[in-house]
C-alpha cells in the first residue's frame, strides 16, 4: 500500500461522476457502500489508493469526456501502479470490450447493478480486471442509505431501469428493466433526510412516474411523501408523457407540497419522427396532456427534451418541432443533437443527417428557446412567490440565492437572520431567460 496511507485498514478513495442526476445519486450509493466496508475519502487523485470514475453512456459526448478522462489516469497509473482504478455505471455496461482496448490498466469494471460487490470486486483485482456487468432484476439497494451530502435538497432514486426501449435510447440495455423501490424504504430514506434538515426532495427514475409497487402507484406515493414532517417540497424528474395518469396530476393539483414545475419530454414535434423514435404517443395526445395539466396545475412551469437531427428528420420535421414549442411555451428545455448508440433499436440505421445541419437546427431552437424562457421569467416581474434559500449566490455581494415553486433561480439581497433551508416571500423586480432578480416581499 502507499506508503501515504496512515492506516492500510481504511484506503481512500477518490470517486468522479459524471452524467445526469442517476448517476450522482448511484455515487452516492457507491460512497456508502465502500464507506461500510472501512473507505474513506480522499481529497483528490494524488491522495486515493483507488479512483472511481462514474459514467454515463446516454450520449457520445458523455463517453468522449470520460475516455479522455482516462487517458489523463493512465499517466497516474504509470508513474504509481498500486493505484487501483475503475470504471463505474452506464458506460461500463454499454461497451466494457472496447474500454478495456482502450484502457486495458483499469483494475475494475463494473455496471450499474454490481455496486454492492465494489469492495470484493477492488480487493480481488490483481493481474486481470475484476469485471461485473451483470444486470440484477433483483437489484434496488432498498436498502442502502446513500451517503448525501449537505444542502436543502436531496435526491432520491424511486425506481430503477425502464422499460420504454425508445429507438434512440440505450438506458433499458445499460440499466436493466424497471423495477420500484418499497414505499417503506422510501418512507425510510426521506424521513432520516428530513430529520437531517433536508426541506426538499426530487425522486428520480428513468421514467418516474411508472413507479409501481403492489397497490402504490406514482400519484398515491407522492401523498405518502407528503406526510412526511419536515419536507416541504417534493418534485421528481424524468417522467414519460405515457406515464401520466390523473392520479399524478391530481396529486400535483391538490397536494401543496408537490411543486407546479413538470419536466415532460418532447422529444420531437413530428407524429413521423415520434414514431420511429418509439415513443408511444402522438403531438395531438401531448398537446392534450400539457393542456390537462396547465388547467388543473395554474402556474405550472413545463421544461422539456428535444432531440434534433434523428434518423430520417426532414427540414419539414424539424419546422414542426419548433412550431410545436412555440405553441406549447416551455418555461426550459434540455436540447440535444442525436447520437447513435450502439445497441439501441435505432443503431442500424446510421445517421441520415449531417454534424452541420445538426449543429445548425440545434442553434436555431437554443435560440428560440432563449427568447421563450426570457418571456415567460419576464411575465413572472411583479409577482411575489415562497423561495426556499440555498444560500449565498454565486455573484457575492452579500446577494442570495433560492427557488420558487416553479424551480426557477431567484437572486435577493440577503438580510441578517435568513439562510440555508429557510422559505422568504420575494417579490420579482426583473429577470433574465436564467433567473429572477428579486427583493423580499
Amino acid at each position: 500500500m502507499n506508503e501515504r496511507v496512515a492506516n492500510p485498514a481504511h484506503p481512500r478513495v477518490y470517486l468522479e461522476t459524471y452524467g445526469c442526476q442517476m448517476n450522482v445519486a448511484d455515487s452516492q450509493t457507491v460512497s456508502a457502500v465502500l464507506r461500510r466496508a472501512g473507505y474513506v475519502n480522499a481529497d483528490g487523485v494524488e491522495d486515493a489508493d483507488v479512483v472511481l470514475l462514474n459514467t454515463c453512456a446516454i450520449r457520445e459526448h458523455a463517453e468522449e469526456k470520460v475516455l479522455h478522462r482516462l487517458r489523463e489516469l493512465a499517466r497516474l497509473k504509470n508513474s504509481r501502479p498500486e493505484v487501483k482504478i475503475g470504471l463505474l455505471g452506464c458506460m461500463a455496461q454499454h461497451n466494457r470490450v472496447a474500454i478495456m482496448e482502450k484502457a486495458a490498466f483499469l483494475d475494475v469494471v463494473a455496471g450499474p447493478d454490481s455496486y454492492r460487490r465494489l469492495p470484493e470486486m477492488i480487493g480481488s483485482a490483481g493481474f486481470d480486471a475484476s469485471i461485473d456487468v451483470r444486470l440484477d432484476r433483483g437489484e434496488t439497494y432498498a436498502d442502502i442509505t446513500p451517503d448525501y451530502g449537505g444542502g436543502v435538497r436531496a435526491y432520491v432514486t424511486a425506481m430503477r431501469g425502464c422499460d420504454k426501449f425508445c429507438a434512440f435510447c440505450v438506458v433499458p440495455y445499460v440499466r436493466g428493466r424497471e423495477r420500484s423501490i418499497p414505499p417503506a424504504d422510501l418512507m425510510r430514506e426521506i424521513g432520516e433526510l428530513a430529520a437531517r434538515g433536508v426541506k426538499e426532495v426530487v425522486l428520480l427514475g428513468q421514467t418516474v412516474n411508472a413507479y409501481r409497487f403492489g397497490d402504490t402507484d406514482f400519484g398515491a406515493l407522492l401523498g405518502m411523501i407528503a406526510s412526511i414532517d419536515g419536507i416541504e417540497r417534493i418534485r421528481f424528474t424524468s417522467p414519460h408523457p405515457g406515464e401520466m395518469s390523473e392520479s399524478i396530476i391530481d396529486a400535483m393539483a391538490t397536494e401543496p407540497k408537490v411543486q407546479p414545475q413538470l419536466h415532460l419530454p418532447l422529444q420531437s414535434g413530428s407524429d413521423r419522427i415520434l414514431t420511429a423514435m418509439e415513443r408511444g404517443y402522438t403531438v395531438a395526445q401531448y398537446l392534450d396532456l400539457v393542456g390537462r395539466v396547465r388547467a388543473e396545475i395554474p402556474g405550472v412551469a413545463l421544461s422539456t427534451d428535444i432531440i434534433v437531427g434523428f434518423h430520417g428528420e426532414e427540414e419539414s420535421d424539424f419546422e414542426l418541432t419548433t412550431a410545436i414549442m412555440r405553441e406549447v411555451g416551455f418555461d426550459s428545455a434540455f436540447m440535444f443533437k442525436y447520437s447513435v448508440r450502439e445497441h439501441t433499436r435505432a443503431f442500424r440505421l446510421g445517421d441520415s443527417v449531417s454534424e452541420e445541419e445538426k449543429g445548425r437546427r440545434l442553434t436555431a431552437l437554443i435560440a428560440l428557446q432563449e427568447e421563450m424562457s426570457l418571456a415567460r421569467n419576464r411575465a413572472m416581474v411583479g409577482h411575489k412567490f415562497p423561495v426556499l434559500v440555498e444560500g449565498s449566490a454565486r455573484r457575492g455581494g452579500g446577494m442570495m440565492a433560492g427557488k420558487t415553486p416553479q424551480f426557477k433561480t431567484a437572486i435577493f439581497r440577503g438580510v441578517e437572520g435568513i439562510g440555508a433551508g429557510d422559505t422568504v416571500n420575494v417579490r420579482v423586480d426583473s429577470a433574465t431567460g436564467h433567473s429572477l432578480m428579486c427583493s423580499i416581499a
